[in-house]
């Protein structure tokens, strides 16, 4: 699964830095470091809708320090 989390300037300032970092966190606390890929990419073409991540193409929007852990088991861990 590659986890792809947008650092173009509009999601750097609603705060990508956070989502990268506590994403990565959970992979390592669940030990899905195998399974998992991050990539970074700019503009997604969504910078009114917050913080963008797409999981293997798939686009969410909305994405932020305060429901980035329940993205996390909604939308990541049920793919695996």
């Amino acid at each position: 699964m590659t986890i792809k989390i947008c650092i173009g300037s509009s999601c750097h300032l609603k705060g990508s830095y956070a989502v990268v970092s506590r994403l990565q966190a959970l992979v390592e606390e669940k030990n899905l470091s195998d399974k998992i890929t991050f990539a970074s990419k700019f503009c997604m073409g969504k910078c009114a809708e917050g913080v963008c991540v797409s999981i293997d193409e798939e686009n969410f929007e909305h994405i932020n320090a305060d429901n980035v852990d329940n993205f996390f088991e909604t939308e990541v861990v049920t793919r695996l």
